[in-house]
């Protein structure tokens, strides 16, 4: 009888140590890794501001993460990006069209991989009391611009040619960011402007003003994602994250302002003690540049039109392939 039981003993052991060693060899689950991350220091032309919430919420919800790239704001000017890009020193910069277009002229080979903002938001301001509506009106006028250079130069001279004026029929004053003061003090009689901007802090004062946007006029390439050739050849794939990592922030921004504004708090120094109506309007008329059936998608039709405005400005002296310039081949269908 002890025999049987310890038999009976030894084979329910060797049970037990054969299930036990099956799950040893069972595979285990494995819990789902980010990719191996890409630094990439992002010029944004500009200073920190929720018309950049796209961004931010991007950065927040992890989109470019996701795609591999660690990204990091910085916000230096323009040209600076669209030169670091070119020389390769750096893969990506936010541009407005034109400087694409200059940048190429001069044999820097930058690429603009998405459109983010539709239609120029370039304009000019007046107090009503000036009488500036129309293009034309602008004539024998003293007109505050930032500097004559950038987007808001050619914004102005695109109005301009639309009322067949030249620049010597104005008066111009470069006072850099300050048309709202030098419109309320009334040292300019217009000022050309971002008009998802000024006209907002204007209005807010108190003030009943007059907008003449380019948008209502003509269409030409904006702000908008470069890379550069090289890149492009290299690394498709960083190219292709980036932009859709920021397709993704635009769209989430556009179906919920109001968790974006929040977002944009985090990102923007002091944007909880600003006038809050003015910095809500401000993201909501932004998005307007941003709404599109073909959301990141070139229009060539806008691109010739830049090149056009350029040519006549004389900043160009040749028609460029424009084929090269601007890409549509990171946005998707």
């Amino acid at each position: 009888m002890f025999r049987h039981r310890l038999i009976f003993y030894v084979f329910l052991m060797v049970l037990l140590l054969t299930a036990c060693g099956e799950k040893k060899v069972k595979p285990t689950q494995k819990t789902p890794t980010s990719p191996p991350q890409v630094h990439v220091r992002l010029p944004m032309g500009y200073i920190p501001d929720v018309q950049f919430a796209p961004f931010y919420v991007a950065l927040e919800k992890g989109y470019f993460s996701q795609n591999g790239i660690d990204l990091e704001l910085d916000y230096k000017f323009e040209t600076d990006g669209v030169t670091l890009v070119g020389a390769n020193d750096l893969q990506f910069a936010v541009v407005s069209g034109e400087q694409v277009l200059l940048a190429r002229a001069q044999g820097l080979p930058v690429v603009y991989t998405l459109a983010w903002w539709q239609n120029y938001p370039v304009g000019v301001v007046a107090k009503t009391e000036q009488g500036i509506r129309t293009p034309q009106d602008l004539k024998g006028k003293r007109i505050g611009i930032p500097g004559l250079f950038g987007a808001s130069y050619v914004g102005l001279r695109t109005l301009l040619e639309v009322a067949g004026l030249k620049e010597s029929d104005v008066t111009l004053d470069s006072i850099g960011y300050n048309q709202v003061e030098a419109l309320a003090t009334n040292v300019e009689q217009a000022a050309v402007i971002y008009v998802n901007n000024e006209p907002l802090q204007l209005r807010a004062k108190g003030y009943s003003v007059d907008v003449i946007a380019v948008s209502d006029y003509t269409q030409l390439a904006s702000n908008g994602l470069i890379s550069n050739e090289t890149t492009i050849a290299q690394n498709p794939d960083l190219v292709r994250g980036m932009t859709q990592a920021i397709l993704r922030g635009i769209a989430e921004t556009i179906a919920n302002p109001d968790g974006a504004y929040e977002i944009c708090k985090k990102y923007v120094e002091n944007l909880a003690q600003a006038d809050q109506a003015v910095q809500k309007q401000k993201l909501t008329e932004s998005i307007k540049f941003w709404q599109t059936d073909k959301p990141g998608y070139s229009n060539p039709f806008a691109w010739e039109n830049m090149q056009n405005m350029l040519i006549n400005m004389g900043l160009l002296q040749q028609p460029l392939d424009l084929t090269k310039a601007y890409t549509n081949e990171f946005v998707g269908k």
